[in-house]
């Protein structure tokens, strides 16, 4: 079994590590100590290890996970040496290959990228290039989908931040139920139920267009029918695409320009 090393424990490295434990994962998980008090939680909570330093999470480990900021991955690594061949898995949001391929030359590079959902064993996992150690140990994660080209996986990476965006919707959707009366766990019971019914739907019909499925519910003359013509007269995915694109610019441009 492999051992992981993970350096930069920030909120998604920590969904990582806690996902791998809870399939199973009994390999050693070696910690870098910058996040301190993070790390320790960790550590406590999941068994791994903080090490010293940064340069011996690398040395002790089979497969790096890189979880920094894009603005931080430089000086991390001036400070430390990977081996030739040595495996580091990016969730850097931005960095291209051919940067990360710079900054740790020798190292075995591969971009995935996932959600919050990784501690639940239920995310997308995306990948790029293909690799098997890579997508057999975050397999354990969820549904693993490898990307063939860099571009593609620039895409998947805008619906990655649509899962964070969706939050905000989901939560404009149950305060309307909150201001018309309804208690807010109700609220909340119902907006998600009734997302988690059209998932399901979705998802048991995997080759059904879903504008098909919609309208097979908003026939005409319904109310649903009603609603989804207000909301096409207010060009309701407008700003969703505004964002998708803007998204897609910032990650396509100069990694020292990126954002996350």
């Amino acid at each position: 079994m492999q051992n992981i090393g993970v350096l930069g424990v920030g909120a998604l490295t920590e969904k990582v590590v806690r996902g791998l434990r809870r399939s199973g994962y009994s390999g050693a998980i070696r910690l870098s100590p910058r996040n301190q008090q993070r790390a320790q939680a960790l550590s406590e909570a999941s068994g791994c290890h903080v090490m010293p330093d940064n340069q011996s999470v690398i040395d002790h480990s089979d497969i790096l996970i890189l979880g920094v900021r894009p603005d931080v991955v430089e000086q991390l690594a001036e400070e430390v040496r990977l081996a030739p061949g040595k495996t580091l898995i990016s969730l850097v949001a931005g960095m291209k290959l051919a940067a990360l391929a710079q900054h740790f030359p020798g190292a075995q590079v591969v971009r995935v990228m996932l959600s919050y959902a990784a501690e639940i064993n239920s995310t997308t996992v995306v990948i790029h290039p293909r690799n098997d150690h890579v997508q057999e140990c975050m397999a354990p994660l969820g549904t693993t989908v490898v990307m063939d080209d860099e571009a593609a996986f620039e895409l998947a990476t805008v619906a990655a931040c649509m899962n964070g965006w969706f939050y905000f919707w989901l939560q404009d959707l149950q305060q309307w139920f909150v201001d018309q009366g309804l208690p807010e766990a109700q609220a909340k019971q119902l907006v998600l139920s009734n997302m988690q019914d059209c998932l399901a739907s979705a998802q048991h019909n995997p080759d059904a267009d879903l504008a098909s499925m919609g309208n097979a519910i908003a026939s005409p003359g319904t109310f649903t029918a009603r609603g989804v013509e207000l909301l096409r007269n207010h060009e309701m995915s407008r700003p969703w695409s505004t964002a998708c694109d803007a998204t897609l610019q910032w990650l396509t441009a100069d990694a020292s320009d990126s954002v996350e």
